[in-house]
């Protein structure tokens, strides 16, 4: 846990200094519990904890320091649901979730739905794959960082 004023708790160190080392276009994953975020980790991306976390408050809190990309349609995808659960209609509540959030912090962009194989070769090319304790279906996020401007710097 983080304690300095100004930062949230929910953000660890190595979460933090994370955020700080990626660069303008360098991707971010949030990913629930079930997500094969040890194997997916070992193709390169750093692999973050943060267990008992779910990804809501998780993203609340990163969107606060996070800029996101602005240079592209949509920085942030969430995994497509496989024919079956497309069929079955099945719902996925945290994206609305996901969506108010960023809608707060400015980004207005639709969701990006990348199928879920794809998802996971996207995953292993990204900067760091937080391991959450999301338990909602399809809860992972991959958030695309943007540039800081002069106006955001203290």
């Amino acid at each position: 846990m983080v304690v300095l004023k100004g930062i949230p708790s929910v953000l660890s160190p190595e979460l933090l200094y994370a955020l700080a080392r990626m660069g303008h276009g360098d991707e971010i994953v949030l990913a629930d519990a079930n997500f094969p975020s040890s194997s997916i980790s070992k193709a390169g991306p750093e692999l973050i904890q943060a267990d008992g976390l779910d990804i809501p408050k998780l993203l609340n809190a990163i969107l606060w320091l996070f800029p996101l990309d602005t240079y592209v349609e949509t920085p942030a995808s969430v995994m497509d649901l496989v024919q079956g659960d497309k069929e079955r209609g099945l719902q996925i509540t945290v994206w609305e979730e996901y969506k108010e959030l960023l809608s707060r912090y400015g980004c207005k962009a639709p969701l990006e739905k990348v199928e879920r194989f794809a998802f996971y070769e996207r995953a292993k090319k990204a900067f760091a794959v937080v391991a959450t304790g999301e338990t909602s279906p399809y809860g992972n996020l991959i958030l695309k960082k943007g540039v800081i401007s002069q106006a955001d710097l203290v």
